[in-house]
């Protein structure tokens, strides 16, 4: 399944072009894809005794969960698909939209049932589907745990069209905000009763305090049995301001790295000076939605000036200084 050029660090060099920041969150999500694809070549003829990890990314909304998944299954080139956990928690017929979310699967596969099997699933929100007293057993999201439980530890599916597919080589991450999650962590952990004496042992003991444990998990609500589908746990950290400019200009796919070929399809050079990409920083950070409204925002500076922009064959640049300052245009020379 993989090259054998491809290592965990070279998944990681390859998310980095896309993905800025959450180094620890890519490091554990490569060696977890890693290990997983190995496992599959390893154990090729004896399914039954490769265990899987299933990935669980938390973090808040925006950070980058969905992107990560994204991005690596273009670099493995198998197919990928998302499933929103609340739509799953708001439906009786669970099974028919896991069933769905596999035949999509398998569309992107464009029909090819072994390259199906080796796809990721993407499942969002599930901490939407934490049990709680006041839901009845039949609506809650216990339910749809105990529903997910035997597709992420592999089971052949029967679809529509009476097609099977085994979901035991297909790799599930799951993530969520798990808001309050820290709340739980900060009472129950306490590594720090363990003698230390140098650097190295305190470091180890930071990074034990920071781990999400399972049972912190349990606490949240969701059930043992679906945590133990979900033994691979990332922690995505919220995007700083730094982080909020970079996403829009240094990644290969950045969108003002979109732009400046539009513009340059045009004709024109593009300019935006970096006070402009802080100042959409900082209306982001007050939406606190992470990096999901940035794009909205840079469009809506740009809109204006793409309207104008082809009809005006004498424009050959574009400079923007500020959010609030009208751009400057330059005649071509």
């Amino acid at each position: 399944m993989l090259a054998r050029e491809t290592t965990p660090s070279t998944i990681v060099r390859y998310l980095d072009q896309y993905v800025i920041g959450q180094d620890e969150a890519k490091k554990v999500l490569a060696v977890a894809v890693y290990s997983h694809y190995r496992k599959i070549a390893t154990f090729r003829n004896d399914r039954g005794a490769m265990a899987k990890s299933n990935v669980l990314l938390v973090g808040p909304s925006g950070t980058g969960k969905t992107l990560l998944c994204d991005t690596l299954s273009r670099m493995l080139k198998v197919p990928f698909v998302t499933a929103d956990a609340t739509s799953l928690a708001q439906t009786k017929y669970v099974n028919e939209e896991i069933e769905a979310a596999l035949q999509r699967l398998l569309d992107k596969a464009d029909g090819n049932i072994e390259q199906a099997q080796h796809g990721i699933i993407f499942i969002d929100e599930i901490d939407k589907l934490k049990a709680t007293p006041a839901q009845s057993a039949a609506t809650s999201g216990e339910s749809v745990q105990h529903a997910l439980l035997k597709i992420m530890e592999g089971s052949p599916v029967k679809l529509k069209n009476n097609q099977y597919i085994d979901t035991s080589s297909i790799l599930f991450i799951c993530g969520g905000a798990f808001v309050g999650l820290e709340n739980i962590m900060s009472r129950t952990h306490g590594f720090g009763f363990i003698a230390t004496s140098t650097d190295d042992d305190q470091n180890i003991l930071d990074r034990l305090n920071k781990r999400v444990k399972p049972t912190d998990l349990f606490e949240f609500g969701l059930i043992p049995e679906f945590t133990g589908r979900l033994p691979v746990i990332a922690n995505l950290h919220p995007l700083t301001k730094a982080m909020l400019v970079s996403i829009m200009s240094v990644p290969k796919n950045s969108i003002y790295r979109q732009y400046i070929e539009i513009f340059r399809g045009e004709g024109v050079d593009l300019s935006i000076g970096p006070r402009v990409f802080e100042q959409i920083a900082e209306i982001a950070i007050e939406y606190q939605t992470g990096a999901r409204s940035l794009r909205g925002i840079f469009e809506e500076l740009i809109t204006p000036i793409l309207y104008l922009v082809p009809d005006n064959p004498e424009i050959g640049k574009v400079e923007i200084v500020s959010l609030f300052e009208d751009p400057r245009y330059f005649k071509r020379k």
